[in-house]
């Protein structure tokens, strides 16, 4: 799971802060019950000092240190005993005063056997989540609040379905898309008219797969060719522009936005056509959302990158009453 380097570096800072805040209040707690009785301060540094003896011994050369080993360790059950009696007496479990990791796997490092923990990961996919909901109002857009009031029930005779059954249709695969994520998913083609629900799902979609930790990258057609070109052409240097097509081509999810509403240059075909074949190579599935019908995209696009679209990309189009429209004028 490829998260960008931004998202990883803002997971570390609140890790890292997390982690500092855990140690302090673990550091007041005790304070707090050494306070309350300070033979316990004294037991806690004794059972430090012995563990030191104990690694020492069993390191000594030229003697047989089994004899001294076990008695440092009566010694050190003794104090334990001693420490859990007087935590009883206080009404304390005997565990109180330990300095207990919030994850068990990795010890609070984040990474375990050279890849990234699973608790690290989780504020991979918080952070994730916060960059999306810049651009997607992912509280309100979910598979849960979707809703197929909206869209009509009379039969489209050209289609022979009504716009209601095809959403359903639509919202379905969706789902499914969804709830079935990974790097063999296939990729979508959202067409249609504005305000039929596009950007809806498209988010719903991103929701759900940035939750179960993928990393997903939503952003407009327009700025991510302007990003691309940016770096072609030198407009801009340093690691930012890098990083943000590195994202673009890394990422495990790819939702492109308002495809078609670029002006289409020669470089832009190119553009789109190194993400589209790049993606399908790397077996890294994407989304496009574009407002034109397959025909102005064939029209508008080259044979090729037509080509992979049709051959590639489960189309599910969009149609009928703007909904964005109809919400407004029914308050």
């Amino acid at each position: 799971m490829a998260y960008d380097g931004k998202i990883v570096r803002r997971a570390l800072r609140r890790f890292e802060e997390d982690k500092k805040d855990r140690e302090d209040r673990t550091r007041d707690r005790r304070e707090s019950v050494f306070h309350r009785q300070p033979r316990l301060r004294e037991i806690d540094a004794e059972l430090r000092a012995t563990m030191s003896r104990i690694l020492s011994t069993a390191l000594r050369r030229g003697t047989d240190p089994r004899a001294a080993v076990e008695a440092l360790k009566k010694q050190n059950l003794g104090l334990q005993e001693e420490r859990r009696l007087l935590l009883e007496g206080l009404g304390l479990p005997a565990d109180c005063l330990e300095d207990k990791p919030a994850c068990p796997l990795c010890g609070d490092t984040g990474w375990r056997e050279g890849r990234m923990c699973r608790c690290l990961k989780a504020y991979c996919a918080r952070e994730q989540q916060k960059e999306l909901s810049r651009m997607l109002d992912l509280g309100s857009q979910s598979f849960e609040t979707f809703s197929l009031e909206w869209y009509g029930q009379a039969e489209d005779p050209a289609l022979g379905v009504s716009p209601r059954e095809n959403m359903d249709w639509i919202y379905r695969t969706c789902k499914r898309y969804a709830a079935g994520f990974g790097p063999g998913s296939g990729s979508l083609l959202l067409t249609g008219d504005p305000g039929l629900g596009k950007t809806f799902l498209s988010a719903a979609i991103a929701r759900e797969v940035s939750a179960e930790g993928f990393s997903v990258v939503y952003d407009t057609a327009a700025h991510v060719f302007d990003r691309f070109e940016a770096r072609k052409f030198g407009r801009e240097a340093g690691e930012a522009v890098e990083a943000d097509v590195d994202r673009v081509l890394d990422c495990d999810l790819l939702i492109l936005d308002d495809l078609g509403t670029e002006l289409t240059t020669p470089f832009v075909q190119s553009a789109l056509y190194t993400i589209v074949n790049s993606r399908i190579t790397d077996r890294r599935p994407s989304i496009l959302s574009t407002n034109l019908k397959l025909e102005d995209l064939a029209r508008r696009y080259t044979p090729q990158i037509v080509s992979r679209l049709e051959g590639e990309y489960q189309v599910l189009p969009f149609f009928g009453e703007d909904v964005r429209r109809l919400k407004k004028e029914r308050g």
